[in-house]
């Protein structure tokens, strides 16, 4: 498997190979912000990419918003795109490194672009930096994907196993309101640290 590190996404983001990329915030992460009532919840969008969620929610009115990305030239696009958007809330940096505290984190084709050993840790980071009763929101692939390159897929069985321990499942069922070409294979997922 190649090392997915932070020159491996460097060189993807600086080539434009960032297939993953809807263009826009998708379908179901908007009608989910779209109910949300709570404008001060704290927000975490890790491996945001070009963090099209965090934009949204920005403008929505959102104030503590966080975008977290290993790749520089990610974050510096984003921050070209959204001069507005507060300087001190776009970390450069490691997710397993990050530190903070945070109401809602939101799972956006991050999960699926990390190495599939890592992901019982991605629970368990996910887990620390949750505030108590705090959310894990998003949607994941329940579709087998790439072996040896992200995207790496999933399946429900295996999520149901993989964040019960740290999390209560909510909601994972198949998204209805899924981009039409991620129709079918995803699920939305809404989970709450235990």
């Amino acid at each position: 498997m190649q090392q997915l590190d932070q020159q491996y996404w460097e060189t993807r983001y600086q080539n434009g190979l960032t297939g993953w990329d809807a263009g826009a915030i998708t379908t179901p992460l908007r009608e989910y912000f779209d109910q949300l009532t709570d404008k001060s919840v704290s927000v975490l969008i890790p491996g945001a990419g070009n963090a099209h969620e965090a934009a949204y929610l920005f403008e929505l009115g959102f104030s503590d918003v966080h975008v977290l990305d290993i790749s520089e030239s990610a974050l510096r696009q984003f921050q070209l795109r959204n001069p507005l958007f507060p300087k001190s809330h776009i970390h450069q940096g490691d997710f397993w490194a990050h530190e903070g505290k945070y109401d809602l984190i939101i799972e956006q084709t991050f999960f699926c672009a990390i190495d599939p050993v890592l992901r019982t840790a991605y629970v368990k980071k996910t887990s620390d930096i949750l505030r108590s009763g705090g959310k894990l929101v998003g949607v994941l692939w329940n579709h087998p994907m790439g072996e040896n390159e992200p995207p790496f897929g999933g399946s429900e069985a295996e999520y149901i196993e993989l964040f019960s321990e740290c999390l209560e499942i909510n909601v994972l069922e198949t998204a209805y309101n899924s981009i039409q070409p991620r129709a079918g294979r995803e699920v939305f997922i809404k989970m709450t640290k235990k």
